[in-house]
């Protein structure tokens, strides 16, 4: 039995799909109640709170650790404490969880929040797997759907590139894992086919969408978090294993050719 956390989210709907799809007993933990589907209990709970927790849990050999909250990350140290507490009072599950490159050389808030829960995975007693992965295509593209939304020029900050992959990858690659020989403790990362500077994303993304607009690329932003995005540390170039190109992300998002 495999318990996936945040089974509605971008990451965890295609890892809770492609398990039941390898004919696991698939368990879905999700805030948000859930229609019955072929392969998958779906529970409904909270990990900051404990809601349901323990019921989803109960029986659980291996657990699939997808829910964050990057609005509100100081709850993933919550809801991992939360998690891991009630994990080892049903036995030794092992538990996979997904974590982002970069997230111990950066400052980044976010960034520490994530690092802070895979430490706190490695003390836990549990066997574990942890896989961090560069940031998915719909990152850059949420980002930069805002930034158009704003008249006139669009302005970009210097110096900046990303290595985007895709999050139906990534999640195969979780269900790999979840369904593999064992815990693993830190496996390879795991990065998209390219890096590209955030200019010649934003020009694919202005292609696909149809848009003329002029961009501009003003000095970097200041402040540590910032100068490690610049020098590159949440990029993975030699773990460039990710098929899916930004270009072909875009093209099949949006209608525009």
């Amino acid at each position: 039995m495999i318990l996936v956390t945040g089974a509605s989210g971008t990451l965890g709907r295609p890892v809770t799909r492609l398990l039941a799809e390898a004919g696991a007993d698939v368990h879905a933990l999700s805030r948000r109640a859930r229609q019955p589907e072929a392969g998958v209990t779906w529970h409904k709970g909270d990990l900051v709170t404990g809601e349901g927790l323990q019921d989803a849990l109960a029986g659980a050999e291996t657990i699939v650790h997808c829910a964050s909250d990057p609005f509100h990350y100081k709850r993933d140290l919550t809801a991992a404490r939360r998690l891991i507490q009630t994990a080892r009072g049903q036995g030794a599950p092992h538990l996979v969880y997904i974590s982002i490159v970069g997230v111990d050389k950066i400052p980044y808030r976010y960034y520490q929040i994530k690092y802070a829960v895979e430490r706190m995975i490695e003390e836990s007693g549990l066997p574990y797997t942890i896989l961090r992965a560069t940031q998915f295509h719909t990152l850059p593209d949420t980002v930069f759907n805002a930034l158009t939304k704003i008249p006139g020029l669009v302005l970009l900050p210097g110096g900046l590139r990303d290595q985007p992959v895709d999050a139906g990858e990534v999640a195969a690659r979780l269900a790999e894992l979840a369904l593999g020989a064992g815990p693993a403790r830190r496996v390879d990362d795991m990065g998209g086919p390219e890096v590209l500077t955030a200019e010649e994303m934003m020009r694919d993304y202005l292609r696909a969408r149809g848009l003329r607009r002029p961009v501009r690329v003003p000095l970097p932003l200041p402040g540590r978090a910032a100068r490690g995005f610049r020098e590159g540390h949440h990029l993975a170039p030699d773990r460039a294993v990710g098929k899916r190109t930004w270009r072909q992300f875009l093209d099949e998002t949006h209608t525009h050719r």
